[in-house]
């Protein structure tokens, strides 16, 4: 056998499996690598520098709801590209890009379930699909869930992300402003609470609309929260901006946020206030980790404790007031385009 014309081919004897590129993330803050299960299991939160990275609007609401069971609310149907846009690409292009890339109908994503024992509608936009950019879509999507809340006589809380109304709709998406306003308006007038929770990145249309009428604000830490973006704003005024200026820890020393909460938190602290407005005593979900060897005193220590049950049955810098066509997950202070 001739070893120098037929060498035998030890790759494929080894058979090595092509290893996956993204078990390892980047803490945007400290520079820190993190193992993405270390970050799916904290929430996205970066645990050594407390970084909040964007979280799946599914993941959310798995998260926030008890035993991550809820009912999820259909979105209407809408018309499809009503403008037959296209720049670069096809509207509609982008569209089929968008659903299959993060599994959604749009950019928002609703549910009706318990959470800490309370009866919640509870609505998420997820920055992934098209920068969380307000269209027809959108807005009827958000104006259901606040319908079902009011028809259901349960307090609505919403999640925000979103760099403003949809450029490739136009007209239409701007309208989405006055339409979700005057359904927040008849949340209220049914004497039903009004939470909303501002995260990274929440700015144009939306701030200017259903974000900013909430009865209490919450925020998460760092979340950019304006109308245009910063360098906007200092190259129209032609001065600089103060440190922090549109951050979360800005706008509470402002008066414009009630109060900044940790993702991590943010679930009981939004069932204690939904309790305090609505007159419920949330029920503490406790969580076991099971292990594979279950610790005996621990069990006969629960076995003597007491049960109470419960008898209660009541239930990023640059971004523009118009959402740029297709904002990356990672990049959030990309400068985009602004639609007059």
């Amino acid at each position: 056998m001739n070893w120098i014309a037929n060498r035998p081919k030890f790759g494929s004897l080894l058979n090595r499996k092509d290893m996956p590129t993204n078990l390892w993330i980047k803490d945007p803050q400290s520079g820190e690598m993190v193992f993405h299960k270390d970050l799916e299991q904290n929430l996205w939160v970066v645990p050594s520098s407390g970084y909040h990275m964007k979280i799946a609007a599914r993941a959310r609401l798995e998260r926030f709801f008890d035993d991550s069971e809820f009912e999820e609310i259909a979105n209407p149907e809408v018309i499809v590209d009503p403008l037959k846009f296209r720049d670069e690409r096809r509207y509609v292009d982008r569209l089929k890009e968008n659903k299959t890339k993060t599994g959604l109908e749009d950019a928002v994503l609703s549910g009706y379930g318990l959470v800490e024992g309370i009866k919640m509608t509870v609505a998420v936009q997820d920055f992934t699909f098209m920068g969380g950019s307000l269209g027809m879509a959108a807005g009827e999507a958000v104006i259901t869930a606040l319908e079902t809340a009011r028809d259901r006589n349960t307090p609505f809380v919403l999640f925000v992300a979103s760099g403003g109304a949809r450029m490739q709709e136009g007209i239409l998406s701007l309208m989405q402003m006055p339409r979700t306003t005057v359904a927040v308006q008849r949340l209220k007038e049914a004497g039903l609470p009004y939470i909303v929770v501002l995260t990274n990145p929440t700015t144009g249309g939306v701030t200017a609309s259903y974000a900013m009428l909430g009865d209490v604000h919450i925020a998460e830490p760092e979340a950019l929260i304006g109308f245009a973006g910063p360098r906007v704003i200092e190259q129209t005024i032609r001065e600089k901006m103060p440190e922090g200026f549109q951050r979360s820890e800005f706008l509470q020393d402002h008066g414009m946020v009630d109060m900044i909460v940790s993702r991590l938190d943010m679930r009981e602290t939004v069932a204690r206030v939904v309790g305090i407005l609505t007159g419920q005593q949330p029920q503490k979900q406790h969580v076991v980790e099971a292990t594979d060897e279950p610790d005996e005193q621990s069990e006969e220590s629960a076995a003597k404790e007491p049960v109470e049950v419960s008898d209660d049955k009541t239930g990023d810098e640059d971004t523009p007031a118009i959402a740029e066509q297709d904002v990356s997950q990672t990049n959030t202070d990309e400068e985009t385009k602004t639609a007059t």
